[in-house]
């Protein structure tokens, strides 16, 4: 039981990251009827944001300690980050050590501008285009950013640790009578995390006048436009709201997987099909798929289950496609008519 509810957790926390990119990728499709294949690399970018937050806060001076001397008596040269001098040593080393939940704040602006920037400058000419020209534009698209985020910060994953006061792990074994049910604090904090940007999401969407709009533009674009509004604007909006769910998802996700420049590659795969099964362009499908399919690969990857099975990890979500797929071409939650003719 246990080890039931350990993968349980497990499937959430991989869920969790799979929802969120999914949601974004969702939201673009539905609103903008454009393939994202450059979406994961808005959640890698985001992920570097919380690495240039931590560089930025870590510039350091360096200055002679006096109370310190090397092997030959002489007095040491230390750095002294320059946020120490601002806040004092205790604040700066604060600020330092919570410089991932920082990030969030700082990559915002800069991720809506991403957002903005790719929309207007490359996606609006492929509107009208068939989806493979989407497709391929816009993973060449993901592979060019994936090289300059190379070129930037090499090869080798970042270490981008959690706050150190959130770095232990919490015994559910204490709420529920059980022994050895520990999770760390910062996949729960992530899961939380998702919870909340989820919700909001729907909530901007579903009780707003802006999201209210846009639905509105989802089901008939030409007739909002003869309205009078302005939906080219608003879709504009919604692509950078993507691109931010895309990169806050990369923010709290450094702590538990180091940025590397293939990150993104390797999150964008997984969420299509997992937006593929949930169904395209249905919000509530992609969520749901998200961690449903989590949860799957995370039982597919206990002990027990690969040696029955062996490599069934690495295929299981795929396996779920096939038969979804085959079975409900539309997806779970899809549109009637949406990848059916």
């Amino acid at each position: 039981m246990e080890a039931l509810i350990l993968q349980i957790l497990n499937g959430l926390d991989k869920g969790s990251a799979y929802a969120l990119i999914a949601l974004g990728l969702t939201l673009i499709f539905g609103t903008l009827g454009v393939v994202n294949f450059a979406h994961g690399a808005l959640f890698m970018i985001g992920a570097f944001c919380a690495v240039t937050l931590q560089r930025i806060l870590s510039i350091s001076r360096e200055t002679i300690d006096e109370t310190r001397t090397d092997f030959l008596g002489n007095p040491l040269k230390v750095d002294i980050p320059y946020v120490y001098d601002w806040f004092g040593a205790d604040a700066g080393q604060m600020i330092i050590n919570w410089s991932v939940p920082l990030a969030i704040l700082f990559s915002i602006p800069i991720m809506m501008l991403v957002g903005v920037i790719m929309e207007r400058g490359l996606i609006k000419h492929f509107y009208k285009r068939p989806h493979a020209d989407q497709i391929l534009v816009t993973f060449g698209l993901a592979i060019v950013l994936q090289e300059i985020i190379k070129a930037i910060y090499g090869a080798n994953p970042i270490p981008t640790p959690a706050p150190a006061a959130l770095d232990g792990s919490f015994d559910f074994g204490v709420l529920i009578g059980m022994e050895n049910i520990i999770y760390p604090y910062w996949r729960l904090i992530y899961f939380a995390f998702a919870m909340i940007t989820i919700a909001a999401v729907f909530a901007f969407l579903q009780f707003t006048t802006f999201g209210m709009v846009v639905r509105a533009g989802m089901a008939d674009r030409e007739t909002v436009g003869l309205l009078g509004i302005n939906i080219d604007r608003r879709f504009t909006i919604m692509f950078a709201i993507a691109a931010c769910v895309a990169g806050l998802a990369g923010v709290m996700y450094t702590p538990i997987n180091s940025p590397n420049y293939h990150m993104g590659m390797d999150f964008l795969v997984l969420s299509f099909v997992v937006v593929v099964v949930g169904g395209m362009g249905s919000l509530p499908g992609a969520v749901l798929a998200g961690f449903l399919l989590g949860i799957l690969e995370s039982f597919a990857s206990m002990a027990q289950v690969i040696a029955i099975i062996p490599g069934i990890n690495q295929v299981i979500i795929y396996l779920v496609a096939i038969i979804v797929l085959l079975t409900r071409p539309r997806g779970l939650m899809g549109r009637k008519g949406v990848m059916e003719e």
